[in-house]
């Protein structure tokens, strides 16, 4: 492996192992973080996700089928997505909330609000 490598190997795996805790940090501070749940394969990538209060979703559709996000409870549905559509939603309380695509019930996420 040459130094050019090593070393863009080196900071990809610093710029992943710092990227949670910036967020952490970020949060702790009061600032407000977007997480991204990616829709690919008939799945929600990461399928369980922890958040701070205030934070945003951003659920965007990888896929060529349309999906949802849409909570077991009613209190959240992004709405139809198309390939390649994206939508965000803003968790102020905290609680876990348990959800599933309306298109494909067999989909299935969770967001716990800490």
């Amino acid at each position: 492996m040459s130094n050019i490598t090593r070393r863009m190997a080196l900071r990809l795996a610093v710029t992943a192992a710092a990227a949670p805790l910036a967020a952490k940090m970020a949060a702790a501070d009061g600032h407000a973080t977007t997480h991204t749940v990616a829709i690919r394969d008939f799945a929600f990538a990461p399928a369980n996700l922890t958040i701070s209060a205030g934070d945003t979703v951003r659920f965007v559709n990888e896929d060529s089928a349309p999906h949802t996000a849409t909570a077991d409870n009613g209190s959240f549905d992004t709405g139809r997505l198309s390939g390649g559509q994206a939508a965000s939603l803003k968790f102020s309380s905290a609680g876990t909330f348990s959800y599933f695509c309306a298109v494909h019930p067999n989909m299935k996420g969770s967001i716990t609000v800490a």
